[in-house]
């Protein structure tokens, strides 16, 4: 009995011999023992267990009369099985038990399934066909069913009426064919009167799987919940969304479903609480236990994936063994198809769990990320730009997420390379080592190349951030270079940073090719050694070691190229957790240990000492409560660093700050409006709920009416990113309407009256401002000292200290004293430090045509050498094997074929050849024989060749990525720069950005990456298909409707995959722009008390991306898990031809073991090809998106004037002819109709309510948008007709929103570097900024970024000196001295009569006095002339709208 095994119980069952206990062919038909038991028990057993899995359904009623017929057929089955039993115990023949046990496992199984189908037909199911999976078991048994005919047919006796038991059980049989038939066709007509039936997979909701009327919405579905272990295992919940992604249904990021419960960005969020005990100890405690799981099914993967080898081996020793039994070779067939199955599903799982992982672990650093931002403090906060700070979001949150899926393969790829060794060395002994060895040797190498390759990746890195920045604030600041046609110069600065980072990229690139290149002709390498080696030590190669050792080396080799760029993963992944930790490690606001605990008054200021980075000054200040409180003083004083002190957004370094009710926060109207991209209506609202009667009293206080009627919507109109679509008088009333809409105790205005005209600030200031917030505590900064009489209290500032507070009558001839040389100190605060994400961004497309044919046809003669060679190797062992030759030819073997693995491995999609003849120098020429040195020749000939096609491929492929990345940017630029301003207003800029940026990236780098990998995989899979046809050409018949599977399957993923693709990138840009909004509008939110609005508003959009990501990645699995069934299909279909062709010895082992090893791989490249394809698909379209913008935009008028004289215009004679623009069709009028002529060297100035048309006079005079109707001469000279650069350089402008450019204050000056530094400092010493210039460290000191070292009224300051430097025959000025004070104010209007003596002047300004000397005044009304005459002309007339004006603010002054 201790002899007794699985052999002899299988002999004793079935009655066979012990050499072949399990025959699998047997008297010229299938076996009884393997018809019963793999195709008979096998299949009833499977039925059983799966028809138990639905006996605990919810029940409904009413089945349709489908159910009832496989219910009966079910039951037929059982009592027809059950009298076989009864026959079979009678008749006591040699098979009895093996009988038995077949029909004991049928009545099992039918019995359950009986019950299953009790069950199902009152389920959700009920108006279904039901689950597939039941179908499929039953139709499995049908070749047992057959088979057991056909043998009863050809065995003597079941046929014969002499003996009734036997024909009984023939009759049996066939009547069992009823039951399964009737079955089967009630399955496939399910007899539902209601046409609009489905297939359902969530059981307790019901959502269907297929649908054809009747679809349930698949936004209502949860994902996966609820969902049985069937469904899961093969994505069977994903098919209602995978047909409405075919259907083209896909449209809304609403339509995917709701992620399952334990990946909800609330549930996740719950473990992260305390970042101060660091974030790597916190991702560890909240995902440990579940990640590290996930090793153990990393273990048993990496075991499976050894059994292809070794079990290729058994078969192919098999193949070359002429009288082996059969059953040997179906045991090493059904080995392969159940390693094969069982790895691919395994892997699957680990994948979709670890993508779970990350999905969850990016949540939650994303949410925390947005959590800290509204809580860290405004000082900590400077040290990171906007860029930084939403890059942390986007690029380091992603790299966080790969870790997970390189920790496990940190371990893993030592672990499979220890045991690759270990097989090796059971192959060939020590022979491994010398391949080994030169493997090795080549590390040191590699390490070269990659730190060669991280070096010029930083370099690159760095001029490419460098070239965003630069990029992000010229589409800020395109008005102004449009203004000034700068746009050349800026190219020009765009294409040196852009040469700077190319030059580093065309290293990059051809160094990641030698680097390809020396790892793809590693396994030819380590092949020819190894086998040269073992030869030489006298032993003898097989063609079962050859291919076994081969396909050990192809998995040697993925270890060693992965390896590197899962270590760079890793440590990218620690470089990106300590820049998250060092955000998370800023110190928060601490409100309570800022504010003094309790005070009497409302707002209390006492000795108080606060920087943004630096110690301030004492700011002794106290606020009653209901009180108007009005801060004046020169620019930069120090009146917004006031306000941001109150609200805590600066350090307090001493003294004692108390605020009323501080948990309820301000109401604060920012200098600079901070306006959200939404409707009119949401901004004001800012997420209070709707008021409609104090709406109103707001709308009206603001002076917003007449406004909401010009807009095309009203209040529901959108607005644009940060207001764009606005004027500034609108977007500053915006913000105060939003303030006051807040309803607060205590109102914090920062100039809210500086953008609008003397009439409108009356108005705010009187029903806004004195009568709605009447009984509140307001803080006014003001420039506009007509208005401060009406002040509780008043407060002078300068230098940023509170010079004395007092009534008005004891402030005001303070403030008319400065004195006039005097400026302030440079101010260490701003705000508005606004810039897009800087998003990573690169480079690649158009190739030449030639160069184009030339990659295709070295991918082409690559792949055919690749597969010549092998073929060469299996016709080479089937020589050896022929011709009985042993060392000398088996020397040659090794040195033949070991290169076409590579291809195969997950990791390897490039594979060359290295020359052999270097390699078998090693071995003794009179070892050879001249057959040898013939096939020798012949493979060194075809290694050499592949090996030289492969380095041109990639040497070529790297030429022209950079050849295109440098054509592809410089169209896009150029066309972006020539851009109509109407585009720049209805885009948003962020938009604009990733064109240069994530676009540009995909274009340049990912998109040549996916494509090389592509083509690989193409021609990869063609020369597969073509060396397994020709050595199998019985595999075409499986492979055909494998192939059409294949079709439909990619197919029909690769819709809904593209459509969740292009979700997740719609939704993924609604997280950074909120972002970035945030953090611009961080000072009002804080102060508003909305912190927690916005981070459930920013919760709410990172769960709709999350979805999308989630769905993205089940998809990519749902098609993982079909190629991998259908890889399994063609391994198990050439393993049983092969056997079967071995039964008519009409097989070559050596193809056989070709093929197989090729077999072996095909899931990897089929998976990989849909892959690369999909990901091509999603890059083109970058490259769809650059193309749109090269090719597609509105552009400014190219023409040039050839005869338009140098010194145009002389004179300076400006006329409007019935001037007639809108900025879009649909939009009003903006001007209309408009005639006027100003004179040469007229002083002109320009009032109006906001809105009027006063800068859009600007704005057609330089051709930033163009005239509908009418003419505009300069000169007597149409400016239609001279070219826009001619025009725009003759003429000066200082633009409403002073815009500076990060850099030195020279080259905001003068960019084009045209003027001397004594001209420089002349025109700032004119503007009055040469003290302030000077402190900072004169001309080459730094603006800042936007210039956010000076102030807003130093700003238009510079922009000024700007102005001055044209020296144009017309000047125009838009608002240009709004936030500078009146003293100064005055003494710039002195400057300008002085400087512009003999020059057109036009000046746009809400201060009446600006514009009291004007040689003219125009004023603007509904974009028409109102009024055009002298100021003492239109004050003599009562009904003068000039003479209202001019009334209003003498009223206001005295």
């Amino acid at each position: 009995m201790s002899d007794f095994g699985p052999a002899e119980l299988l002999t004793g069952l079935c009655h066979t011999d012990e050499e072949n206990p399990f025959p699998l062919w047997q008297n010229g038909h299938i076996g009884a023992c393997f018809n019963q038991l793999v195709l008979g028990a096998l299949p009833h057993a499977g039925m059983a267990i799966f028809s138990a899995c639905y006996l605990s359904m919810a029940r409904y009623t009413s089945p349709p009369c489908g159910w009832t017929l496989r219910l009966v057929s079910a039951l037929l089955a059982v009592l027809l099985f059950t009298a076989d039993v009864i026959l079979v115990s009678i008749l006591q023949q040699d098979d009895m038990y093996l009988d038995l046990l077949s029909d004991c496992c049928a009545i099992l199984a039918w019995l359950v399934h009986f019950s299953a189908i009790i069950v199902l037909q009152k389920t959700a199911f009920r108006r279904t066909r039901g689950p597939p999976l039941l179908f499929l078991l039953v139709l499995l048994s049908a070749p047992n069913l057959v088979i057991t005919l056909m043998v009863y047919c050809e065995t003597e006796g079941y046929l014969n009426l002499t003996e009734p038991l036997k024909l009984a059980r023939f009759v049996l049989a066939s009547a069992r064919t009823l039951p399964v038939l009737v079955y089967l066709l009630a399955f496939v007509f399910p007899c539902i009167s209601d046409a609009g039936y489905a297939l359902h997979v969530n059981m307790v909701d019901g959502s269907p799987l297929i649908q054809e009327s009747i679809q349930q919405d698949t936004g209502e579905i949860v994902a996966e919940d609820s969902s049985g272990c069937i469904s899961r295992l093969f994505y069977l919940w994903l098919t209602p969304l995978l047909r409405r992604g075919q259907r083209g249904e896909l449209e809304r990021p609403a339509d995917v479903c709701h992620l399952p419960r334990k990946l909800r960005t609330q549930v996740v969020c719950r473990y992260f609480h305390q970042w101060d005990v660091g974030l790597l100890r916190v991702l560890h405690k909240a995902f440990s236990l579940r990640y590290y799981m996930l090793g153990v099914l990393k273990v048993v993967v990496n075991m499976l994936s050894f059994t292809g080898p070794l079990l290729l081996s058994s078969l192919v020793n098999f193949m070359e063994e002429e009288g082996a039994p059969v059953s040997i070779g179906a045991w090493c067939a059904l080995g392969l198809f159940v390693t094969t199955l069982l790895s691919s599903v395994l892997r699957n799982i680990f994948v979709f769990e670890v993508s779970k992982v990350a999905l969850s672990a990016r949540a939650a650093l994303v949410s925390a990320i947005y959590s800290k931002a509204l809580r860290v403090s405004g000082s900590s906060l400077t040290g990171f730009t906007l860029g930084e700070v939403v890059n942390l979001m986007s690029t380091d949150t992603d790299r966080v997420g790969n870790f997970f899926s390189s920790f496990h393969e940190l371990w893993s790829l030592p672990f499979r390379f220890s045991i690759t060794l270990y097989l090796l060395y059971l192959q060939v002994g020590v022979a491994f080592l010398s391949g080994l060895g030169v493997a090795l040797l080549l590390v040191p190498f590699n390490k070269f190349l990659a730190s060669r390759i991280l070096s010029n990746n930083k370099d690159m890195l760095r001029h490419k951030d460098s070239r965003v920045k630069l990029m992000t604030e010229i589409l800020f600041g395109i008005r102004v270079i449009k203004f000034y046609n700068w746009e050349p110069h800026f190219t020009q600065k765009v294409a040196e940073r852009r040469k700077q980072e190319l030059s580093h990229l065309k290293a990059i690139k051809y160094l990641d090719a030698m680097c390809v290149y020396t790892w793809a002709a590693l396994p030819v390498v380590i092949s020819i050694l190894t086998f040269v080696t073992y030869v030489m030590l006298g032993n003898q190669l097989t063609a079962a070691k050859v291919f076994t050792t081969l396909a050990l080396v192809g998995m040697l080799i993925i270890p060693l190229n992965c390896f590197p760029w899962v270590l760079n993963g890793i440590l990218e992944a620690k470089v990106s957790l300590e820049r998250i930790q060092r955000f998370f490690k800023l110190t928060n606001q601490d409100l309570q240990a800022y504010y003094a605990l309790d005070s009497q008054t409302s707002v209390l200021l006492s000795q108080g000492t606060f920087s943004w980075q630096s110690p301030g000054a004492p700011d002794p200040s106290k606020e009653g409560e209901g009180s108007l409180v009005v801060v004046v003083g020169k620019a930069g004083c120090g009146k917004s660093s006031l306000l941001a002190a109150l609200t805590g957004e600066l350090n307090r370094l001493s003294g004692v700050v108390y605020v009323a009710d501080r948990e309820a926060g301000f109401g604060l109207a920012a200098q600079e409006p901070w306006i959200q991209h939404a409707s009119v209506r949401a901004n004001i609202l800012f997420g209070k709920d709707y008021d409609p009667h104090f709406y109103q009293a707001v709308i009206e206080a603001c002076a917003l009416s007449d406004d909401l009627n010009v807009l095309p919507n009203g209040d529901k109109t959108e607005v644009g990113e940060n207001g764009v679509t606005l004027s500034g008088g609108q977007k500053a009333r915006l913000a105060l309407a939003r303030a006051v809409y807040m309803d607060k105790d205590i109102y914090l205005l920062d100039d809210p009256l500086a953008a609008v005209d003397t009439d409108v600030a009356e108005h705010l200031m009187q029903k806004c401002i004195m009568e709605l917030l009447r009984g509140k505590t307001r803080i006014l900064c003001t420039h506009r000292i007509e208005f401060v009489d009406k002040a509780d209290l008043m407060v002078l500032m300068d230098n940023g200290t509170i010079i004395k507070t007092g009534s008005p009558a004891e402030i005001l001839p303070l403030v008319e004293a400065v004195p006039k040389k005097r400026k302030n100190d440079h101010n260490a605060k701003e705000k508005g430090d606004v810039q897009l994400p800087e998003i990573p961004l690169l480079h690649l497309h158009y190739i030449s045509q030639r160069n184009c044919c030339c990659v295709f046809s070295f991918f082409l003669c690559g792949s055919a050498s690749k597969n010549i060679s092998d073929w060469w190797l299996s016709h080479w062992i089937s020589e050896l094997k022929n011709n009985g030759s042993t060392t000398s030819n088996a020397s040659f073997t090794g040195s033949f074929g070991s290169s076409h693995l590579l291809l195969f491995s997950p990791g390897g999609l490039m594979y060359v050849h290295m020359s052999p003849l270097h390699s078998l120098q090693t071995s003794p020429s009179s070892n050879m024989s001249s057959d040898v040195k013939f096939y020798l020749m012949v493979y060194s000939s075809i290694a050499a060749a592949n090996t030289v096609f492969t380095a041109l491929r990639a040497f070529l492929f790297a030429y022209g990525a950079i050849c295109a990345a440098t054509a592809i940017h410089n169209r896009l630029l150029d066309r972006i720069l020539k851009a109509t301003v109407s585009f720049f207003d209805t885009t948003p800029l962020g938009r604009i950005l990733n064109r240069f940026s994530s676009d540009l990236y995909s274009v340049d780098d990912s998109l040549p990456f996916i494509l090389n990998i592509l083509l690989a995989n193409i021609f990869g899979l063609l020369g597969m298909l073509v060396v397994m046809s020709y050595g199998l050409p019985w595999v075409l018949l499986p492979l055909l409707p494998l192939a059409l599977l294949y079709h439909r399957t990619q197919h029909f993923y690769r819709h809904t995959s593209r459509e969740l693709k292009r979700l997740y990138s719609l939704t993924l840009s609604p997280i950074y722009s909120h972002f970035s909004e945030t953090l611009t509008g961080l000072g009002t939110i804080r102060a508003s008390g909305s912190s927690i609005r916005f981070e459930e508003e920013s919760a709410k959009r990172l769960e709709q991306n999350q979805r999308c990501l989630f769905l993205s990645n089940a998809a990519m699995q749902w098609l993982d898990i079909r190629l991998q069934l259908i890889g399994v299909a063609v391994v198990t279909g050439l393993a049983v031809i092969a056997v079967v062709q071995h039964q008519f010895r009409s097989v070559d082992p050596g193809l056989v073991g070709l093929s197989l090893s090729y077999a072996l791989s095909i899931t990897t490249l089929l998976s990989g090809l849909i892959f690369s394809f999909t990901q091509t698909e999603m890059q083109l379209v970058s490259v769809e998106r650059t193309e749109e913008y090269s090719t597609g935009l509105p552009t400014e008028p190219q023409h040039q004037n050839a005869q338009l004289p140098a010194s145009w215009p002389e004179r300076g004679l400006l006329e409007f002819r019935g001037a007639v623009l809108a900025y879009r069709d649909g939009l009003p009028n903006a001007l209309d109709g408009v005639s006027l002529v100003v004179r040469p060297g007229e002083k002109v100035g320009i009032v109006g309510r906001t809105g009027s048309g006063k800068s859009t006079l600007f704005l057609a005079l330089f051709r930033m948008v163009e005239l509908n109707q009418g003419q505009i001469l300069l000169d007597g000279l149409d400016i239609s007709t001279v070219g826009l650069g001619q025009l725009r350089s003759r003429l000066a402008i200082i633009p409403q929103d002073p815009f500076l450019f990060s850099g030195t204050i020279r080259e905001n000056l003068d960019p084009c570097g045209c003027q001397s530094d004594q001209q420089l400092l002349d025109v700032l010493d004119q503007c009055h900024l040469s003290s302030v210039v000077s402190r900072m460290g004169g001309l080459d000191a730094e603006a800042g970024e936007r210039g956010k070292f000076f102030s807003v009224g130093q700003r238009q300051l510079l922009c000024l000196a700007r102005a001055f430097l044209t020296r144009s025959k017309v000047l125009c000025i838009d608002e240009a001295t709004a936030s500078v004070d009146q003293k100064t104010d005055k003494l710039l209007q002195q400057t300008i009569r002085e400087e512009f003596r003999e020059q057109t002047v036009l000046t746009i300004a809400h201060r009446i006095n600006t514009i009291m000397d004007c040689d003219r005044v125009l004023v603007m009304c509904g974009g028409k002339v109102a009024e055009f005459d002298t100021p003492t002309a239109l004050l003599q007339s009562d009904s003068s709208i000039f003479h209202r004006l001019v009334g209003g603010g003498a009223t206001e002054r005295h």
